[in-house]
Parts: structure tokens; C-alpha cells; sequence
């Protein structure tokens, strides 16, 4: 099999859809090997490190007609590289159905909340589209949550939709740390409305008041964003690098979760990994990833409860750091690998 994915993700510096489209299609070109698995895109990118031989990269627009990508370009490209199947990451899909597609459609934040994405109108007009009129072969979601909600929402036959669990990278793991004095709780990801960090950190202020303990924020600003005003005990550190993150997620009291809506939840599971206490919201799709390996806090009250439980007595976290290690071990890049496969065989089956 021939296989284009879509790399444009890769133009990002960090977040899910990076991730997503970088741990797959290495997982995908390790696992089979018999099969060529090429990346293309529009704009410029990176290539994975260490991509296997079987991973390469494809082209991207040869002349000014070919800039009109989605409806001409990627067409031709795929012609080129004689591609037998194209795996959208992000949303879509070729305009001109000449063979199966795979669109993963990571969640539904787009046509849920306005204030969450504001400069998603192009993916909140062209999807459903894509989804109604057949252009999408098959689609995959990153939970059952988001299956169920996709298929109410774009009203579409269930056998149409698989669900492919993500997982976290090797990189993520417990890693040997010094006690850290004041102590903090971390949250990590994209600083956006969506996340829900205003709960973080007013949960934090009220533990603050008989605790001593810090909150870390890590991850990009997006510019819908507030800025954040300094105050002690608030650290702001911005983008760290996988490594970094790992080391915070091994000494973190507790990491501290609380969005209002996932598709998935990467950082849940990443967190687990290092061996990290979660504490987080009761999303759906957040609860299906954690699988009672989570304390799950609704409200302001069950938030800062259960930050100061685990801020006076962090012995009181050491069961849920094991409960975690053992859920985000049911998960792993080559399964997602294998089930995304499968949905690529249907695809062929069914165009």
C-alpha cells in the first residue's frame, strides 16, 4: 500500500496535531515495512528524525495552479507518488474523491463554542461537508466519545467511523528527580480558553492560602488568550521541550487538568506515564482515556479539595501515580499504528 498523509501539522511547533501526525506515521512506516508512507503538504515542514526508509517526504505545489491545494494540488501530487490512499490529519481530505480517504476528526471543539476557536471557520464550514458528501471514506476519532458525538452530530452510518485510541511517546516516563522546595502542581498545554486554566489557577490561590505551593504553567500562549499577570508562587515557563516536560511531570505534586472538552486528552495519559498524580475534569473523553486512574473534580470545590489533600499529605497521591502507570501502559503508539491500518484496509474495501 501507498499511503499520503497529511503533514501540515508538522508546521507546528508543538500540540496534539503535531504529535498525532509525528508518532503515527513513524509508528506506521515501522510496523510496515512492506508498505511506502509519504508525507506532503503545502507549506514547509520537517521530517520526522529517524524516519524509517519507507517514510519519505512527498512534494507540494509545482505551479501556481497547483496552490489551490486541497481542490487541485494534492490531487496531482498524489498521482505522482501513485498514492493508493490519502489520510487527512487534520480535518480533510481531497476535494476530488479519485480514492479512499481517511479523515481523523480529533474532536468537536470547532462547532461547539465559538470562543474556543476563533479562526476555525474554514474547518467548521468545510468538514461537514467533506463528512455529507461521501469525500471522507472513513473517519477516525482519537476515543469512543468522540465517535458517538461525530456520528449524532454529522448524522452518518456508525460502521463509517472507528475509533483509534493515541498514546504517548516513549519519551514520557518516570525519571529519577531531587525533592523540589515549595513544592508545585503543573499544568501543561496550550494556554486557550478551551483548557480551562482560569480553574487552575484560582483553585491554586485558594490552596495557596494554607499551603505552601507553587503552580507551574508550561505551554504556549495562544493570542485569544489573556495575558497573565505575575504573582508569587505563578510560574510562567512557556514551550518546554519534551525532556523538560518529563522532569516536571516526574516531580509534580499533582498535574492539574481541568478542560472543559477533549477529543482525547494526550496530556492525561502523558502525565501518567512519568508516573504523574492526575487530577482532572470529568470530560467524557478525558474519562474514557483514564479509566478511574484520575481524581476527577467538576466543580471549583472538588478542584481545590483535591489539590489540598494532595498539597497536605502527598503520600496520599502515591496510589494514583501506580493506577496511572498501569492505565497509560494499555496504550502505545504501534496499537494506534495497527488499528489507523485497519481503518486504511476498510477504506480500500469501501471506496
Amino acid at each position: 500500500m501507498r499511503v499520503a498523509i497529511d503533514a501540515t501539522p508538522l508546521t507546528l511547533a508543538s500540540g496534539g496535531l503535531r504529535r498525532y501526525t509525528l508518532e503515527l506515521s513513524l509508528a506506521l512506516a515501522q510496523n510496515y515495512p512492506e508498505d511506502d508512507f509519504f508525507l506532503v503538504s503545502d507549506q514547509p515542514f520537517s521530517m520526522p528524525c529517524h524516519a524509517p526508509r519507507n517514510l519519505r517526504r512527498g512534494g507540494g505545489p509545482r505551479h501556481a495552479l497547483e496552490r489551490r491545494w486541497w481542490l487541485w494540488g494534492l490531487d496531482r501530487e498524489l498521482d505522482r507518488l501513485k498514492a493508493d490512499l490519502f489520510h487527512g490529519t487534520d480535518f480533510a481530505v481531497p476535494y476530488i474523491p479519485r480514492r479512499p480517504s481517511v479523515m481523523m476528526l480529533h474532536d468537536l471543539s470547532p462547532w461547539m463554542d465559538p470562543g474556543w476557536h476563533s479562526n476555525a471557520n474554514r474547518v467548521r464550514r468545510r468538514t461537514p461537508a467533506l463528512i455529507g458528501f461521501g469525500l471522507a471514506t472513513m473517519i477516525a476519532t482519537p476515543s469512543e466519545a468522540v465517535r458517538q458525538q461525530t456520528i449524532e452530530k454529522f448524522r452518518i452510518h456508525p460502521r463509517r467511523v472507528r475509533a483509534v485510541p493515541l498514546a504517548a511517546a516513549g519519551c514520557f516516563r518516570p525519571l529519577p528527580v531531587e525533592p523540589v522546595d515549595p513544592p508545585y502542581f503543573l499544568y501543561a498545554g496550550t494556554l486557550e480558553p478551551r483548557k480551562n486554566v482560569a480553574a487552575v489557577i484560582a483553585a491554586w490561590r485558594d490552596v495557596r492560602q494554607h499551603d505552601h505551593v507553587d503552580l507551574v504553567l508550561a505551554g504556549r500562549r495562544r493570542a485569544d488568550f489573556p495575558q497573565l499577570s505575575s504573582e508569587p508562587g505563578l510560574q510562567l515557563i512557556g514551550e518546554v521541550s519534551d525532556e523538560r516536560l518529563a522532569q516536571l511531570l516526574s516531580a509534580t505534586l499533582a498535574f492539574v487538568y481541568p478542560s472543559f472538552y477533549e477529543g482525547f486528552g494526550l496530556p492525561v495519559l502523558e502525565a501518567m506515564q512519568c508516573g504523574a498524580c492526575v487530577i482532572t475534569s470529568r470530560d467524557a473523553a478525558i474519562t474514557e482515556v483514564s479509566a478511574g486512574a484520575a481524581i476527577q473534580a467538576g466543580s471549583h470545590a472538588e478542584l481545590v479539595r483535591a489539590m489540598s489533600n494532595i498539597a497536605a499529605d502527598p503520600e496520599c497521591a502515591r496510589a494514583w501515580r501506580a493506577r496511572g502507570m498501569v492505565r497509560a501502559a494499555e496504550f502505545s503508539w504501534r496499537r494506534t499504528a495497527e488499528l489507523t491500518h485497519q481503518v486504511y484496509e476498510e477504506a480500500q474495501q469501501r471506496f
